[in-house]
């Protein structure tokens, strides 16, 4: 892929598929060459998500586009859905649970960028490449 594109399509970038979800990331330094933040789409399937953990060195943004969902935050606990922001310090412990029958879409912004380069480099995380589509 080559860095310092501008405009992304979907099909521009590998897929990622874990047991908790999918991801695309449209915006990271081997896409874009983004140095302050990466960005990508998240959809989580019913009763899907991922267990409570932390980004020592990066914030969090999560802007919630369709379906309803928990979202923990250190200690609180909050219902969630289409256009909700949750911002998530450095180093907090959070999680994100999709609680309806319809996929939970958000978008997951890191700043500074590295863990979606985490998430890519998990054990059972399956990659895609560019335009080949994850078996439903």
């Amino acid at each position: 892929m080559v860095a310092d594109k501008r405009f992304v399509q979907p099909d521009d970038v590998e897929t990622i598929q874990l047991d908790w979800g999918t991801l695309k990331w449209l915006n990271a330094p081997e896409v874009t060459g983004a140095e302050e933040f990466s960005a990508g789409v998240v959809v989580l399937e019913p009763g899907k998500g991922h267990e409570r953990h932390t980004h020592p060195e990066s914030e969090e943004i999560l802007y919630f586009l369709s379906g309803e969902g928990e979202q923990t935050v250190a200690d609180e606990e909050r219902s969630v859905s289409a256009g909700e922001m949750v911002y998530i310090p450095s180093g907090v412990e959070h999680s994100t649970i999709n609680t309806s029958w319809e996929p939970l879409r958000f978008i997951a912004v890191y700043g500074p960028p590295g863990p979606e380069a985490e998430i890519r480099d998990l054990a059972e995380a399956t990659i895609f490449p560019p335009g080949e589509v994850p078996d439903a």
